[in-house]
């Protein structure tokens, strides 16, 4: 006949609590592993058992806090300074070191920015001139591509495609005192790439384009006025950087129009360029929370600032760089993004 195991005898001792200990075989004691709520079947319990663990979490972070403000409070109090704030750890601020990062004391950068390619353009001795076109065989969203960036950039004229090779493109366009040419070109009915050539000497820098909203499909978008825009650029740090973010400048004429309240903003991040397209706007609302009246019994009016989005809006991404205009076969590239340069989350180029 069978009889019933006692509680205490052998392996039995192991169900007692989760935190008990067992000598294994070699004389060492060893703890039994942590139950995550990964490992509970019962949904239920697995509920239960994980908001208990992000309660406990939340309150020892709300105690971290409490006791970092006490600690910056009475270094105040005394007179010393306060413990130095913790900056959290981002792929930005732990990228890989790059010796062609700009620095302020480089003459040789400044040699170089003097005598490139854009400097008659932004020193206003030429006015920028663009042209724009598509590829051979576009679609309905290449043109409307092109018609919302003729509202965007200033001076900037679109030409038909027709069967006409590029070469002969950038001969007429050198011929009409274009300054710059942008082609878009179109892969299933989707604008995917960004060609833009310099005039008359280059450079020729390929983009592939993703995530194009057009202004009508914004929500609550405005219509952008003739005014010339006001130019950000943002994160081109290192010198290829700085070279592309001067050939995005040579678009726009330098004496921008702030009565028209519009703002262009190329913004680097990652190597990702995004484009976006602003105004921004003054409200003037009635201030509620404060008990002040003005003369005629009514609330305090004060200014709110907001932006409105004009679109349209795209990410551009840095493909090829070319010395002079565009030339596939004796071409000679100043840049060329390769597979093997994305072995790194850490290492950026622009």
């Amino acid at each position: 006949m069978g009889f019933k195991r006692k509680k205490g005898d052998g392996d039995g001792e192991e169900m007692e609590s989760a935190g008990n200990k067992r000598p294994n075989f070699n004389g060492t004691e060893r703890r039994r592993s942590v139950i995550l709520p990964s490992m509970i079947k019962n949904k239920d319990k697995r509920a239960k058992v994980y908001a208990k663990q992000k309660h406990e979490k939340k309150v020892e972070k709300q105690k971290k806090i409490k006791a970092r403000d006490a600690a910056e409070k009475q270094a105040l109090e005394l007179g010393e300074e306060p413990p130095q704030k913790m900056i959290p750890k981002t792929i930005e601020n732990t990228r890989e070191a790059d010796e062609t990062v700009c620095r302020p004391d480089d003459e040789q950068l400044f040699a170089d920015i003097d005598a490139d390619e854009f400097n008659p353009v932004l020193r206003r001795e030429v006015t920028p001139k663009v042209l724009l076109t598509t590829c051979r065989f576009n679609s309905t969203r290449g043109p409307a591509l092109i018609s919302e960036l003729q509202s965007v950039i200033p001076n900037s004229d679109y030409r038909k495609r027709g069967t006409y090779d590029l070469k002969k493109i950038v001969e007429y366009a050198t011929k009409k005192d274009y300054t710059s040419l942008i082609v878009v070109h179109t892969n299933r009915r989707e604008p995917d790439a960004l060609l833009i050539i310099g005039l008359p000497n280059g450079p020729t820098a390929h983009f592939k384009l993703s995530d194009l909203v057009l202004r009508k499909d914004i929500k609550n978008h405005g219509n952008p006025t003739s005014h010339e825009p006001e130019l950000v650029l943002n994160n081109f740090t290192t010198r290829l950087g700085n070279r592309v973010g001067r050939f995005f400048q040579s678009l726009f004429p330098q004496e921008p129009n702030f009565r028209g309240r519009r703002v262009v903003t190329f913004h680097n991040q990652r190597d990702f360029i995004f484009f976006r397209h602003h105004r921004y706007i003054f409200d003037v609302k009635e201030d509620k929370q404060s008990g002040t009246k003005g003369k005629d019994g009514a609330g305090k009016e004060r200014v709110k600032p907001r932006l409105q989005k004009c679109g349209p809006r795209f990410t551009l991404k840095l493909v090829t760089l070319q010395h002079g205009t565009f030339d596939t076969k004796a071409g000679e590239f100043e840049w060329v993004h390769k597979p093997e340069m994305d072995t790194s989350r850490r290492r950026f180029f622009l």
